[in-house]
C-alpha cells in the first residue's frame, strides 16, 4: 500500500497537491500548521477542503494539525503583525518580507517525525521556484539536501529512504491550477491571501498570483465564484 503525508496549508498549492495525491497513493495523510500566522483561517479553510476532496474522490483523508507559534520569532509579515503586508509590488527574484524564517525547514522537520511514527517515508509539498524564486527554502537543493538528513537522522530511514516529492516544483500558477483541474481539484475553499480576511484583497502578492494563474489558465476561481454565489444568496434571504 503506498502511503504518504503531504503537508497541507488549505492554500492553491497545497490544494493541488491534495487532489493529485489522492489519484496516486492509497492512504493520505495530512498535516497543517497552526504556527500564529497572519492568515490562521487558511486552517479553517483547509479543514473544508480536505471535506470537498473526501466528497469527490470518495476516499478518507487523515488530518492532523500541529501548533508552533513562529510569532515569536517574528521578522516576517506573515507572523509580525507590526510589518505590513507588501501590496501592488512588482515581484522580484527578492526575498520578501512575507519570507518566515525557515519555515519550511522547520515544518519538514515536524513532518518527518510524524511520517516517521506512521511509518511513512513519501512527504509532498506544494513548494514551488518559479512564483517563490526568493523563498530560499522552496528550491530543489533545500529540498534535496533536507531528504538526506531525513534519511540519515531517522531510524525508519536506516531501511529505506525517505521521499520528499514536490509535484509543482518547476510549474507556473496557471500550469498548477490546470494540474489541479486535471485532478478534479475544487479550490472553493483554496485560501491564499496574506491579509487573512475571508474576502482576499486581491493585492497582494498571492493574491496577484493566484488571479494571474487563473486567467492564464482559462478558468474562473472556485473560490470567487463561492464568495458571489454567498453573497447573492444572502441578499435574497435577508
Amino acid at each position: 500500500m503506498k502511503k504518504c503525508l503531504l503537508i497541507f496549508s488549505g492554500g492553491l498549492d497545497s490544494t493541488t497537491c491534495l487532489f493529485w495525491a489522492l489519484d496516486y497513493y492509497d492512504e493520505v495523510h495530512t498535516i497543517t500548521f497552526d504556527y500564529h500566522q497572519r492568515h490562521v483561517i487558511e486552517k479553517k479553510m483547509a479543514l473544508e477542503t480536505i471535506k470537498l476532496a473526501k466528497s469527490i474522490k470518495q476516499k478518507d483523508i487523515d488530518y492532523f494539525e500541529f501548533n508552533i507559534d513562529l510569532s515569536k520569532i517574528g521578522a516576517s509579515a506573515l507572523t509580525d503583525f507590526s510589518i505590513n503586508v507588501p501590496k501592488n509590488r512588482n515581484i522580484d527574484n527578492q526575498i520578501p518580507i512575507t519570507y518566515v524564517p525557515f519555515r519550511n525547514g522547520i515544518f519538514l522537520a515536524i513532518s518527518v517525525a510524524y511520517a516517521e511514527k506512521l511509518d511513512i517515508s513519501n512527504i509532498i509539498g506544494g513548494w514551488n521556484v518559479l512564483d517563490y524564486s526568493g523563498y530560499p527554502d522552496c528550491r530543489p537543493d533545500f529540498l534535496e539536501s533536507f531528504r538526506q538528513a531525513a534519511t540519515l537522522g531517522t531510524k525508519i530511514g536506516q531501511t529505506k529512504p525517505f521521499n520528499i516529492i514536490a509535484p509543482l516544483i518547476g510549474l507556473k500558477k496557471s500550469e498548477i491550477i490546470k494540474l489541479g483541474k486535471k485532478h478534479n481539484a475544487d479550490y472553493s475553499y483554496a485560501y491564499s491571501c496574506y491579509e487573512g480576511n475571508e474576502i482576499p484583497c486581491g493585492q497582494c502578492d498571492s493574491c496577484i498570483l493566484r488571479a494571474k494563474g487563473f486567467e492564464e489558465a482559462g478558468f474562473v476561481d472556485d473560490y470567487m465564484v463561492r464568495l458571489a454565489t454567498s453573497s447573492k444568496e444572502t441578499k435574497s434571504h435577508p
